[in-house]
């Protein structure tokens, strides 16, 4: 069996739900696409199919620490790193989230210029730092968006994370947050979840005009947005 036969069989244990840890550095970027797509249909699947797909802890800290005895090895990092990242997601799991980190930091000292490894460095500080509500690791994520947002200004995704860093503290700083916000909208004046966020922010300020313009905008790009009847009901509730 060669190399390429051997890692599409693994994908295929994947996708079967049968388990199988298949994150080596032999995996090319089409092959690494094809386990990040997977996981993130399963995260976006029902509860009972994500209880059904499960890395054991053995599987996890064995590709850990084959990362670990090639420290050097850029792609073998990154690759890891990424690939984890969005199981790490999916499960809420903060530790795992730290390791993933750890790897990435690797990477990231060895091209500190890698937009990917910026990106979701910053992403797994900001999931840390929203499960453990913990400023800390938010005011990293923030440290590595900025740095991203350094290469590509435009990038509404990153923008729009860096913000709610200033706003997901404790202590908010909801005027920074509304000001990457802005820039944002600017770029991308229907950006589902920025639409969403300001509003949010806004109505954390009482500003309820204000906040009723941007639910109006949010309505219109996707009525089905799961948080509008929530933040509806906010800003009802403000009014009276």
């Amino acid at each position: 069996m060669n190399k390429k036969v051997f890692w599409i069989s693994l994908v295929a244990v994947i996708i079967s739900f049968f388990g199988g840890f298949l994150l080596a550095n032999a995996l090319n970027r089409n092959e690494l696409n094809t386990i990040r797509a997977e996981i993130e249909r399963l995260k976006n699947s029902s509860p009972q199919d994500k209880s059904e797909v499960s890395l054991s802890d053995e599987e996890i800290r064995q590709k850990i620490a084959e990362a670990d005895k090639n420290p050097a090895n850029f792609n073998f990092q990154k690759n890891l790193g990424l690939a984890l990242y969005r199981y790490a997601t999916m499960k809420q799991d903060a530790q795992l989230l730290a390791e993933i980190a750890r790897l990435l930091t690797r990477a990231n000292q060895q091209d500190a210029k890698d937009y990917e490894v910026l990106i979701t460095l910053g992403n797994c500080y900001f999931d840390i730092g929203y499960i453990k509500k913990d400023n800390e690791n938010l005011t990293k994520a923030r440290e590595f968006y900025q740095k991203a947002l350094s290469q590509k200004p435009n990038d509404v995704d990153v923008r729009t994370d860096l913000g709610l860093t200033y706003f997901l503290v404790n202590l908010p700083e909801t005027d920074k947050a509304l000001a990457e916000f802005q820039k944002s909208l600017q770029t991308n004046p229907k950006h589902e979840k920025t639409l969403q966020v300001t509003a949010q922010a806004l109505l954390s300020q009482k500003k309820v005009a204000e906040a009723a313009n941007y639910l109006t905008r949010l309505r219109e790009v996707n009525p089905e947005n799961q948080f509008l009847p929530e933040l509806e009901s906010q800003l009802s509730q403000q009014k009276q």
